[in-house]
């Protein structure tokens, strides 16, 4: 039986996102900012503070211009705007990989230092030690498998995983990892889809998928992808919902028009000793 959500303003928790498994499709979007989080917030189950943030805001060519301060400065700033749904921060690159130890110190901080439900990390066999401690230390993990952008340098570019057997069996021993380890949750990113499929039925957590299968238990995009904010190349996966690229230029266009031939500011938008009141 499909588990309904709540029709108030009482904020979903990592448990309830977990019971979706084979419900009602789990809706999620990555967020990093305030009025951004406001706008989502109705509408999805979960908000991801990706460390996508490094390319989208600040301008990097990788996930991996994403420090342990940028993460919490915008898992703040998500958490502000959200009052319903899961918010799920990343831990970027360089802040979990070295130790169990060093996973459990700095989930804690932003965990602390946000107020988010969980935090994200990326790694399968490999990070089952890091997942254990970190569920150990009473904070909820979201995983993540499969294509994993913070592995991009080490894989060469961004390879769609599942082509081969051998690549297949890695895969599902990584879900399997994951879930053992304690995650509630699994993000599939990149993977053949009838491969991503299959991970979705053989673990008992959550599977959310992006460029993966139709048959996960969830979906995930990047807001800008989303609503037609990329400036650069548009993945595969991505279906562009608006196009906030043309109405964005165009606006830009008729304010820079407006401002060159002195018609903004007009009388609607300047003060005069009519007005009343003191608010601008």
């Amino acid at each position: 039986m499909a588990t309904q959500l709540p029709t108030t303003d009482i904020r979903i928790g990592t448990e309830l996102i977990r019971r979706r498994k084979g419900a009602t499709p789990i809706v999620c979007l990555t967020a990093y900012t305030y009025p951004i989080a406001r706008l989502l917030d109705p509408h999805v189950d979960l908000l991801l503070v990706g460390d996508s943030v490094a390319m989208v805001l600040h301008g990097h060519e990788t996930t991996l211009g994403a420090s342990l301060e940028m993460m919490i400065a915008h898992g703040q700033a998500v958490m502000r705007g959200a009052a319903r749904a899961c918010v799920v921060v990343d831990m970027p690159a360089g802040s979990y990989e070295d130790s169990p130890a060093q996973a459990v110190a700095s989930a804690r901080r932003i965990f602390g230092e946000t107020g988010c439900q969980a935090v994200k990390l990326e790694g399968g066999v490999d990070m089952a030690g890091q997942i254990a401690a970190i569920v150990a230390a009473d904070i909820p993990v979201m995983g993540h498998i499969g294509l994993q952008p913070q592995s991009v340098e080490k894989d060469g570019g961004y390879k769609i995983k599942g082509r081969t057997d051998e690549n297949v069996a890695a895969l599902i021993a990584d879900a399997l990892a994951v879930e053992t380890a304690g995650a509630f949750s699994l993000v599939v990113e990149g993977t053949i889809e009838t491969v991503a499929a299959d991970i979705t039925r053989r673990i008992a957590i959550p599977t959310i998928g992006i460029g993966a299968s139709g048959d996960c238990d969830g979906q995930i995009l990047v807001i800008d992808d989303m609503v037609g904010l990329t400036v650069d190349r548009v993945p595969k996966f991505v279906k562009e919902y608006a196009d906030l690229r043309s109405v964005i230029a165009h606006a830009a266009e008729r304010y820079a028009s407006e401002v060159r031939s002195r018609e903004f500011p007009g009388r609607a938008h300047v003060f005069s000793k009519a007005d009343g009141g003191d608010e601008a």
